[in-house]
C-alpha cells in the first residue's frame, strides 16, 4: 500500500464521524493500539522537540523502507503520532521526504487542535522526514 492509499484510508475511517468528540475518541483509540517503542529508545535523544507532551520517535532501515515506532504520554499525541506512523511507516525515504500529508487537513485534524498540539503534530512531522533522510544518505 502507498503513502496516498494509506492517507486516503485515514480519510475514510474519519469521515465515519460526524463530530469532533468521536473523532478524538478514536484517535484516542488509535493511540492505545499502537505497538510500544522499545524501552532503550525512550530517552532524550529519541525525544521529538517541539511537541507540548512527551514524543519519543525510532526509525529502523530494512529493504530499503523506513520503520517507525513511538510512545508519547499524552493519550491525543499517541493517537497523532499513531496516525503518522500508519500514513508513513514502510514506505521508502523518498516517498516519505515528498509525501503530501494533506490528509491532515482533510480529516480535519489540524484545526481542531490547540496552537501547541498543532506545533507538536508539525515538529513529528518533520522529526519523521528528518530520520528518513538520514537513513536514506546512511545507506545509500
Amino acid at each position: 500500500m502507498t503513502i496516498k492509499e494509506r492517507a486516503q484510508s485515514v480519510v475514510d475511517e474519519f469521515s465515519m464521524f460526524d463530530d469532533w468528540m468521536d473523532k478524538y475518541a478514536y484517535l484516542i483509540e488509535l493511540g492505545k493500539e499502537l505497538p510500544l517503542i522499545d524501552e532503550k529508545y525512550k530517552n532524550e535523544t529519541h525525544l521529538i522537540s517541539g511537541c507540548q507532551s512527551r514524543v519519543w520517535l525510532h526509525a529502523s532501515y530494512e529493504e530499503e523502507k523506513v520503520s517507525f515506532t513511538a510512545d508519547s504520554d499524552a493519550v491525543i499525541t499517541k493517537g497523532i503520532i499513531s496516525l503518522l506512523i500508519r500514513v508513513l511507516s514502510d514506505s521508502k525515504p523518498s516517498d516519505i521526504v515528498t509525501a503530501d500529508l494533506s490528509f491532515i487537513d482533510e480529516i480535519g485534524l489540524k484545526a481542531h487542535l490547540s496552537p501547541t498540539r498543532a506545533n507538536g503534530l508539525v515538529s513529528m512531522i518533520k522529526q519523521m522526514q528528518l530520520y528518513a533522510r538520514a537513513l536514506h544518505i546512511k545507506n545509500s
